[in-house]
């Protein structure tokens, strides 16, 4: 600000914004990306504008998570202000992925269709989730992204679950525990024998399950994994 550089201003706002999510302090972290923004938009820096939009989402994202964790609730109820902040983190990434489509950012687009799948995917609207984790899975695919795939892969089975479609989740899931295994990550490849095992006893296929559940164990324990 001495200096009268509002670039800089505009970085240091969005980092303060960033930090102050990580400390759970939401309300402030907004004002802060906010800044981020409007700096960013009176300078005409597109892509200042697009990191600023994605940060705002963010912090309502993570806000909205914080929430519903700590409120006792049914399943599938989530309470109104749970489902309003969810709903503003879902306008920003929607404002995001708008504005990274123009600047022909993929990597960018990846990143926005993946939170927009998880937005989507706790707001209970599964069948949304699943399109954009589709758009997010080609976009990984595209820049031989195997950890963005794999998560792909496992959020597009998340959601198939809710929507009745065994079968269809435990094919993701085994595309899941392949990658996992391929890129040799012991406690995402214990996820998805746990994720396995779950949906073969779904689908009644009790010994598949008992296989999966008793992997999933191993690992469990080569991990010391209480």
């Amino acid at each position: 600000r001495t200096i009268g550089d509002r670039i800089g201003e505009a970085k240091a706002s969005g980092n303060l914004g960033n930090t102050l999510k990580i400390l759970g302090q939401f309300d402030e972290a907004v004002v802060c990306c906010q800044r981020h923004l409007d700096i960013s938009r009176e300078q005409g820096d597109k892509v200042g504008e697009a990191r600023a939009l994605y940060n705002i989402g963010n912090v309502y994202h993570a806000k909205g998570k914080h929430l519903s964790w700590n409120t006792a609730q049914d399943l599938g109820y989530l309470p109104q202000e749970v489902k309003d902040t969810l709903q503003k983190a879902s306008e920003y990434y929607e404002r995001n992925l708008s504005l990274v489509k123009e600047l022909g950012d993929r990597a960018a687009q990846g990143r926005a269709y993946g939170n927009l799948g998880n937005t989507q995917y706790l707001l209970g609207n599964f069948s949304e989730a699943i399109a954009f984790h589709k758009e997010r899975l080609a976009i990984a695919k595209e820049f031989g992204d195997k950890a963005a795939e794999r998560r792909a892969y496992s959020n597009l089975g998340n959601a198939h679950i809710f929507l009745g479609r065994f079968d269809v989740s435990a094919e993701y899931y085994r595309k899941t525990l392949q990658l996992s295994r391929q890129l040799r990550d012991q406690a995402v490849e214990a996820q998805a024998c746990y994720s396995l095992g779950n949906t073969c006893t779904l689908l009644q296929d009790y010994e598949k399950a008992i296989e999966y559940h008793l992997r999933h164990l191993v690992i469990a324990q080569e991990l010391g994994d209480r």
